[in-house]
């Protein structure tokens, strides 16, 4: 694929990855595109189709995925999700640096493509720190905080895995995780800049 090298981000849900994209997203517009994944649990208030996620069926995702049309794909609490190639290179065809949100079953699964992307895991502070965050969205129900916190255990523990990720990034301190995000990201930054001039 050409264009800018993208971005996986993974780690589990309430690590803080939408604060610091949207962060990324503000303090660098027009350089950074989002995949938008794929998805067949119903949309969250506010959420739009083809912004926040191509919102489909599980027998159109499942035809998709056995076309071989998806990067990487995952099931969490009964939905699917997926990254589908074309998602990446429409994204790349706008010279921008391409971000993936994915799940660290995404991860390997990419790990297996020629994608080459820099592979990055925000973890939160403690698992205690994240259930405090799932539960002050108020957005999920308790069986939903409960998979979340035993994916976000299972999560912590594989982003340990030696060679997985270029950088783990623990979101204690958000200006900070922030710094070292950019800090990873500069270089293809600057490539994306200068082409625009």
């Amino acid at each position: 694929m050409a264009g800018p090298r993208p971005v996986v981000l993974s780690g589990p849900s309430g690590a803080g990855k939408s604060t610091l994209l949207k962060k990324l997203m503000k303090d660098y517009e027009g350089v950074f595109g989002f995949s938008v994944s794929h998805t067949t649990r119903n949309p969250r208030p506010g959420e739009e189709d083809g912004k926040d996620y191509h919102f489909t069926t599980r027998e159109k995702m499942q035809e998709g995925i056995d076309n071989g049309d998806f990067i990487e794909n995952a099931q969490f609490s009964g939905n699917m999700y997926g990254t589908c190639k074309s998602a990446i290179e429409d994204v790349q065809a706008q010279n921008l640096i391409c971000i993936l949100d994915v799940d660290i079953q995404g991860v390997k699964n990419i790990k297996q493509t020629d994608l080459n992307p820099y592979y990055i895991s925000i973890q939160p502070p403690s698992i205690e720190i994240l259930e405090k965050r799932l539960r002050d969205r108020q957005t999920e129900t308790e069986q939903s905080i409960q998979d979340r916190l035993a994916a976000a255990r299972a999560d912590t523990e594989l982003s340990k895995e030696p060679g997985l990720f270029d950088m783990v990034i623990v979101n204690d301190d958000l200006e900070e995780a922030y710094s070292k995000l950019k800090s990873v990201l500069m270089e293809e930054i600057q490539k994306v800049q200068d082409s625009k001039k």
